[in-house]
């Protein structure tokens, strides 16, 4: 009998050792998700055009930011024929750490055929 009751005890002082560890765990790991920065675009790129109703044709611009990311868009803002007279816009788009838009403004705008001046952005 004692032999089975240490063996009860064992198993009960396992048991409560493994579940605080196992959520210890999986917490820490939904902390520390952080997404990748492909994800990050993909979903900057679909937020946006979601927002504005415009598609999002590429990303100039990528880095990270004090509390997040901070991308510039290029957007398609008025299809023309022919396609190289149509209306481009670049927005500079800002994202949370964990991709979330937290806002945009449209900072240029120009013809998709237009190359830009020298010296201007």
């Amino acid at each position: 009998m004692t032999n089975t009751k240490s063996t009860s005890d064992s198993q009960e002082s396992q048991q409560s050792s493994q579940k605080p560890h196992t959520d210890q765990k999986s917490q820490s790991s939904q902390e520390s998700h952080r997404p990748k920065p492909m994800e990050v675009l993909r979903e900057a790129r679909a937020q946006l055009a979601e927002l504005t109703g415009m598609t999002a044709e590429s990303v100039s611009s990528f880095e990270r930011a004090e509390e997040g990311w901070a991308l510039e868009v290029e957007v398609l803002e008025l299809e023309r024929v022919p396609d190289t007279m149509s209306l481009m816009a670049s927005y500079q788009v800002e994202l949370d750490d964990e991709g979330q838009l937290t806002g945009y403004r449209r900072v240029r705008r120009y013809e998709r055929g237009r190359a830009d001046s020298r010296g201007s952005r």
